[in-house]
């Protein structure tokens, strides 16, 4: 498959390039840059389109990943890619907090929901936490003016995974300007009364409960009210973590209808937690960002 596209970056961007693979009609591309914002080098993956790649203005979704995760994983195992070439779409992939690196020592913790590769995609304000986990503001100001200014990028619509679909609703709520879409996959709906939550807020806010709220998707949903035409949940009906109440979906369901935002939110038979869900779902969420972008 031959191809003539080759997307440039700015004389004086701030991004270094790490990899590039062509894939279907487009190229997945890597790219890291210094984090002013976490104070730490950090990564993240981009899926180009062909129409992207000749500088043509393109749909963009900013996909937020889970507990854990990097920008590798969604990237790998989703399959997205496919359905991105086909609608001419572009599907960005940060990781998902500031990590340790060559002379850069970052706050962690043993557990898995509160250290490196959590972060929840707020803005902690408890030392040590606070001098690099500012995620909210890595996500919604750092690296969203760097892809607009650095990829032809018409509109951003945000989804994400569990703690990256808390984030996704979160961060879509309290930026309804800076998003048109909005979408989650098994999201943590109420991180302030998870256990999960529980633990990294204690950690990231200290005891002001105040703060919990502020960081808790249901309860910003409550307090902004209707932002969105509507937007599309989907949930493993067989997921353990909903059974041992991490996810809470039933109380963004509550906020939605107490403030009358549109929901559609569908239970999955059959289907965890894992990326096997995110294969067999991720393309309605593509087409779902790729119709509001049309209306925008």
């Amino acid at each position: 498959m031959n191809h003539s596209y080759n997307h440039s970056l700015s004389a004086n961007s701030q991004l270094t390039q790490k990899s590039v693979n062509r894939c279907f009609d487009g190229e997945q591309h890597y790219y890291s840059h210094q984090s002013t914002t976490t104070k730490t080098p950090m990564t993240f993956s981009i899926y180009l389109p062909d129409e992207a790649l000749a500088g043509r203005l393109c749909p963009a979704v900013l996909y937020l990943s889970g507990l854990t995760c990097n920008a590798d994983n969604v990237t790998h195992k989703a399959h997205f890619q496919q359905k991105c070439s086909d609608l001419g779409m572009i599907l960005i992939a940060p990781d998902t907090s500031p990590r340790s690196s060559e002379g850069n020592d970052v706050a962690n913790d043993e557990r898995y929901f509160v250290g490196q590769g959590a972060s929840y995609y707020v803005d902690a304000t408890q030392a040590p936490w606070a001098e690099s986990f500012n995620m909210q503001s890595y996500i919604v100001d750092e690296l969203y003016d760097l892809l607009r200014s650095e990829f032809p990028i018409h509109s951003i619509g945000i989804t994400g995974h569990s703690m990256g679909g808390h984030g996704a609703l979160l961060l879509g709520f309290k930026f309804p300007g800076k998003f048109v879409s909005v979408s989650a996959l098994s999201p943590i709906c109420a991180a302030s009364e998870s256990a999960w939550g529980e633990a990294a807020y204690t950690e990231y806010f200290g005891a002001d409960k105040s703060l919990w709220l502020q960081a808790d998707a249901s309860k910003v949903i409550e307090k902004v009210g209707q932002q969105y035409s509507s937007i599309l949940v989907d949930q493993g009906a067989a997921d353990n973590f909903l059974a041992e109440g991490q996810l809470q979906t039933a109380k963004l369901q509550q906020a939605c209808e107490k403030v009358k935002q549109p929901l559609t939110l569908r239970y999955q038979a059959g289907h965890d937690h894992s990326y096997y869900f995110i294969q067999s779902i991720i393309d309605d969420h593509i087409e779902h960002h790729w119709r509001k972008a049309q209306l925008s």
